[in-house]
């Protein structure tokens, strides 16, 4: 399934809904939300957020482009209806309306903007004591790691919730799946292999098209896609979703190393990300994990994951459910009842939480698994055989500083294996 139709609210919201939550029938204040880009997954997730409580409201949002609020809420407000109420003064435009939102007299914040700009949005709502809904990746390069880490710990601190959109750890007959192989239904597991074969998410336009007198940042944001500094290239932000479940199978601890392949095979007009990577991991107990991402037009498409034990294997993304059967195909377990809405029940975890004044932090995972896929990206940027510790302590720094809306960013080379040094 590619990510495009799983970003689209309209098909999310026809899912079979989330187990119930408990509310407080006799509540009257509203939580109130802001949203922080409002493109398709961020309107996805204003929707999600309403329906996650009864008194819940969408009070303010920010984005570059007002039309796109507008359409957004008009989205909304045939989905959501009288829970969307942003007065016009509440529609903050431009790079920095993300802190108007925030000062805004809001509870929670949506981050929904494109992950480059993700570390410095997150710091700024736990610094003014917000919960937070954050969309994945958290970053794109190693600085934004830990900037994302500081702001984890003090939000911890702080007494707030972060919740993330990694879905599939929300999703019942994934996590059911999951917890039958930590139980050890597959006996030790010796490898897993992910496919993330899709076509692209957004083609970069031809440089024609780029309206006279907009900025390099501002053209570069529009495509924001197709450039490793807003969107950390399409293993860091599509199949990072793969990488989650890899890292989730290994109970979120780290490899030892990895090694990658990947390039550019159809040639695009500007931008700078690799339309196919693959990524070979090394864990400590001689596991390995492999990970094959393409964003091509016209090929095969697969979202799959395949697990091999020592006692079965496991199957997820080739049928409606996942597959557990031992190596003569016998069936070993199956999931039993009604799936849920995986992007809907993080909002009902995390909107469940601020109600009954309980923290909900899941900052060290969405953490973990971003940098893996990092790791990964990294090790086919550069050719180089990458441990853990490297990626940890590497300098690499691609959000531009100083930041200037409406200044001069020349495009960064596209990377070469081999050429392009690890830093």
């Amino acid at each position: 399934m590619s990510e495009t139709p799983r970003r689209d609210f309209l098909k999310a919201a026809s899912v079979i809904a989330a187990p119930a939550i408990i509310r407080a029938q006799t509540v009257t204040n509203a939580i109130k939300v802001g949203l922080v880009g409002a493109g398709g997954r961020g309107t996805g997730a204003a929707s999600q957020a309403l329906k996650a409580d009864d008194y819940s409201e969408l009070t303010a949002v920010a984005d570059v482009s007002l039309d796109q609020i507008n359409s957004s809420l008009g989205r909304l407000a045939r989905i959501n209806g009288g829970k969307v109420k942003v007065a016009d003064g509440n529609k903050y435009l431009g790079f920095e309306a993300y802190r108007q939102v925030i000062d805004s007299d809001i509870d929670v914040v949506l981050l929904a903007t494109p992950p480059g700009f993700r570390p410095v949005q997150l710091r700024y709502a736990v610094e003014k004591g917000k919960h937070v809904f954050t969309e994945k990746p958290m970053a794109v390069c190693p600085a934004g790691i830990r900037s994302v880490i500081e702001s984890v710990k003090m939000a911890r601190e702080k007494n707030k919730c972060i919740v993330d959109g990694f879905m599939w750890r929300y999703a019942n007959h994934i996590v059911q799946t999951f917890e039958q192989i930590h139980n050890g239904i597959i006996g030790d597991v010796l490898s897993y292999y992910a496919t993330y074969y899709t076509g692209p998410v957004k083609p970069m336009p031809a440089a024609s098209t780029r309206p006279a007198g907009m900025s390099d940042v501002e053209w570069q944001t529009k495509n924001w896609y197709n450039f490793v500094w807003t969107c950390g290239d399409g293993y860091v932000e599509q199949a990072v979703h793969s990488v989650d479940k890899v890292a989730w199978c290994f109970k979120d601890q780290p490899p030892v190393s990895c090694v990658a392949h990947g390039g550019r095979q159809i040639p695009q007009e500007g931008g700078n990300i690799f339309d196919h990577i693959e990524v070979n991991y090394l864990y400590p107990n001689g596991a390995r994990a492999f990970i094959a991402h393409r964003q091509i037009p016209g090929i095969y498409n697969e979202n799959a994951d395949y697990i091999l034990g020592t006692q079965g294997r496991v199957t997820i993304g080739r049928g409606p459910l996942p597959i557990v059967e031992d190596h003569k195909g016998k069936i070993l377990w199956q999931f039993e009842g009604t799936k849920n809405d995986g992007y809907q029940y993080e909002h009902d975890i995390l909107f469940s939480a601020i109600r009954k004044g309980e923290v909900v932090n899941k900052g060290d995972r969405m953490v973990s698994s971003t940098l893996l896929a990092i790791h990964g990206r990294q090790a086919a940027y550069t050719g180089a055989q990458l441990t853990w510790e490297q990626i940890q302590n590497s300098s690499l720094s691609t959000f531009p500083d100083p930041f200037d809306p409406k200044g001069s960013l020349p495009e960064v080379p596209t990377a070469k294996p081999g050429i392009t040094k690890f830093v």
